[in-house]
């Protein structure tokens, strides 16, 4: 039996896409709903295992070959070699029904799992350009109701890139490094205080 895929950290999960040089695959972004939710309520012990939870239902339900990477907080992000994304589609359709299946009594109803699929060469070649593709169809997923995957669709979608202007993508780019987060993540954070700063006009 093929020995489970470890959890590599943001940098070493990069490094492993650009050994791949250029081969077809599938990048996935995973991210957990509500779980600011879980660990305001249960506290960060139980965050803890949650994650650790997702961890193990990743390296157990993933093909051979799969790199999985812990690249934020709650986001994690996966490598499926030669994978086209409506393959990689239909497995985490699967992953994400197990985890809301066999998760904790005690955890929110609210908590699951949504997540955005990019592939290459049919969506961006980069890691940069391919990360932020599947940003952009896990923030769909979640927006279509949430503990769903997405695949990235072009023609339906707007990149960051086309409304920010380049100076603001590279001051975001950097504070993402520095404070270990993905820009997805950051960027909904801001959309959410934006949201609740005039919940009085919604």
């Amino acid at each position: 039996m093929a020995a489970r895929p470890a959890t590599l950290s943001r940098t070493a999960f990069e490094d492993a896409f650009h050994a791949l040089r250029g081969a077809p695959l599938t990048l996935a972004v995973l991210d957990l709903d509500h779980f600011k939710t879980l660990n305001d309520t249960l506290g960060h012990s139980e965050g803890d295992r949650v994650l650790r939870n997702v961890e193990r239902l990743l390296s157990g339900s993933l093909p051979s070959g799969s790199i999985v990477g812990r690249i934020g907080g709650d986001e994690y992000a996966v490598i499926l070699p030669e994978t086209a994304a409506e393959t990689a589609l239909i497995l985490f359709d699967e992953v994400i029904k197990h985890f809301h299946i066999h998760r904790d009594p005690q955890w929110p109803k609210s908590l699951g799992l949504s997540v955005g699929l990019a592939a290459r060469p049919a969506h961006a070649t980069t890691y940069e350009d391919l990360k932020r593709a599947a940003d952009e169809a896990m923030i769909r997923a979640k927006r279509e109701g949430r503990a769903r995957a997405c695949i990235y669709v072009e023609s339906k979608m707007v990149l960051k890139s086309n409304y920010y202007p380049k100076s603001q993508l590279e001051r975001l780019a950097k504070l993402s490094g520095a404070l270990g987060r993905t820009e997805a993540s950051l960027l909904r954070e801001a959309l959410d205080d934006l949201i609740e700063r005039h919940r009085g006009e919604l």
